[in-house]
C-alpha cells in the first residue's frame, strides 16, 4: 500500500462531491464532457482491476468510491440532458 497512491486518490476524490452537487443543482451539462467522465471511470476501473489481480489492499475502496462518484456524475449528465431537452420543448 502506497501513501502516495492514497494521497492521489484522496485529492482526486475530493473534487467529485462538488462536481456532483453542481450537476445536481444546475440541471445543466455546461462544461461537462461525458467522454471525459467515461475516461476517468475507465482509469478508476483499471485501478480496481489491478488491485484485484495483482496487488489487493484496502486502497481498492478508494478506487471504488471514486468510481462511484464519477459514475454518479455521469448519470447526472444524462439526467441533465433530458432536463435541458424538456425545458427547450417548453420554450417552443
Amino acid at each position: 500500500m502506497s501513501v502516495f497512491e492514497i494521497l492521489m486518490l484522496l485529492c482526486f476524490g475530493a473534487a467529485w462531491p462538488f462536481s456532483i452537487y453542481k450537476s445536481y443543482k444546475s440541471k445543466s451539462n455546461n462544461g461537462k464532457s461525458i467522454i471525459f467522465l467515461f475516461v476517468v471511470m475507465t482509469g478508476y476501473l483499471s485501478g480496481i482491476l489491478h488491485k484485484i489481480f495483482y496487488s489487493y489492499d484496502p486502497v481498492i475502496y478508494l478506487y471504488a468510491l471514486n468510481f462511484l462518484m464519477v459514475g454518479t456524475d455521469a448519470l447526472l449528465w444524462f439526467r441533465n440532458g433530458r432536463c435541458s431537452e424538456a425545458s427547450e420543448e417548453m420554450e417552443k
